[in-house]
């Protein structure tokens, strides 16, 4: 079969699943989702399997440790995953909500409902529990997806695919409203991308390369989830034992995901006292610092940067550092080097957290509190299906709301227009 013919057949089948899937009560679907995380738990031995298979094959793909991390299942990490796609369960449905309503002069009554999308194409790297995140949410909220992830995670994606297909089938539910793409080949993302007439909406989730490449062949509309230069700004008036927790969380907790702070700015006027706490925060966790050179001074232990390292997403124990000199040169600094995902203001003044807040364009903005807390599940949204850096349809999370569309549903009497 060539891979157009592949293609078509895919996403043919998502179409007609999603068609299906209009008339499904809420009480299904959920039933869908809870039957996907009984199969986590039950089947974890499988997946376990199948996932050392890709852990072996890893090093081979040139990954670092940071992305084996991303790649690595554990008895905790499937349980977890499990816990999301229930968190996914529990929340409301938001298929068929109104969004707001009129009734017009001449009594018309109009209301905006909420619809999904219908067939969601999301292609993505090497984190097998974004298989059953998207898989939830795509069922959950009325679409059938189609998910092709990087070939460093293909044995446990394979399987984790034909998990949830069997979870849902038990459910009552098409299978195809979950199909996972059992190729790497490059070929048939080109013939997905062209399929628009099939598929809604395309998200791609991963490098650079990925997400130049999808916006150059999409036919569809895309949601895309970019790069994660995330900043960490401690301001004049920051408490220090606060900034050095949240700025060790935001970069050392999890090096390699889109959400870890990649720069940190400090305000020259507690430089001195401050730059040694990073120092220590080094020494402690292995962290490379490259600053400016007022850093340098005050930090030897740091190398000097040079001006890309300001935009770069490093996804690893390294960090880049610049002393500011105001507030506003932190938010030109964030405006010119950052990505628009998530920046983080530490700060006592609360003048200073809403200018920060105001004049910071980014997806999210945190006022004392980690980076890392720009997650679907941290907030509150079970589960997401990527961390959107655009402004149009869907920023930040991507969670249920952002999975559907809306209609004008009107309801008349008769009116005819004069």
């Amino acid at each position: 079969m060539s891979w157009q013919a592949y293609s078509q057949d895919i996403g043919q089948a998502a179409r007609k699943a999603s068609v299906a899937l209009r008339n499904v009560s809420p009480a299904r679907k959920t039933q869908g989702v809870l039957a996907i995380a009984r199969a986590l738990r039950s089947q974890s031995a499988a997946i376990l399997a199948a996932n050392a298979k890709d852990i072996e094959a890893a090093p081979g793909y040139g990954l670092n440790s940071a992305a084996i991390d991303r790649l690595r299942l554990s008895t905790d990490r499937i349980e977890a995953m499990a816990r999301a796609v229930e968190e996914v369960a529990a929340l409301p449905d938001p298929v068929g909500a109104v969004i707001d309503g009129s009734i017009r002069p001449n009594g018309l009554q109009v209301q905006r409902i909420r619809v999904p999308l219908g067939v969601v194409l999301f292609i993505y790297e090497s984190r097998p529990n974004v298989t059953t995140d998207a898989a939830a949410l795509c069922l959950k909220s009325g679409n059938a997806v189609i998910l092709r992830g990087g070939k460093e995670a293909m044995h446990s994606n394979l399987c984790l695919g034909e998990i949830v297909q069997g979870a849902v089938a038990e459910a009552g539910l098409p299978p195809a409203l979950v199909q996972i793409v059992n190729t790497p080949a490059r070929e048939v993302v080109g013939e997905l991308l062209r399929l628009n007439t099939l598929i809604d909406v395309v998200i791609p989730r991963g490098g650079k390369s990925l997400i130049e490449r999808v916006m150059s062949e999409a036919t569809m509309p895309v949601i895309k989830h970019y790069d994660g230069i995330c900043h960490v700004y401690i301001d004049s008036s920051a408490d220090l034992d606060m900034a050095s927790r949240i700025l060790e969380n935001s970069k050392c907790q999890r090096t390699g995901v889109c959400n870890a702070a990649e720069s940190v700015l400090v305000h020259a006027a507690i430089a001195e006292k401050f730059l040694p706490i990073l120092g220590e925060i080094m020494s402690r966790r292995g962290l490379e610092v490259r600053g400016c050179s007022k850093t340098c001074s005050l930090l030897p232990e740091a190398k000097a940067a040079q001006e890309n390292d300001y935009r770069t997403e490093y996804l690893d124990m390294i960090i880049s550092c610049k002393v500011v000199d105001s507030l506003e040169q932190a938010i030109g600094h964030i405006e010119t080097y950052g990505s628009h995902h998530t920046d983080c203001i530490i700060t006592d003044d609360y003048s200073a957290a809403q200018q920060f807040v105001q004049e910071v364009d980014s997806a999210a903005v945190m006022v004392n509190a980690s980076t890392r807390f720009n997650d679907g599940g941290e907030l509150g949204l079970g589960a997401e299906i990527g961390i959107s850096t655009d402004k149009f349809h869907a920023r930040g999370p991507c969670g249920l709301i952002e999975l559907t569309s809306y209609k004008y549903v009107v309801r008349g009497a008769g009116q005819i227009r004069g």
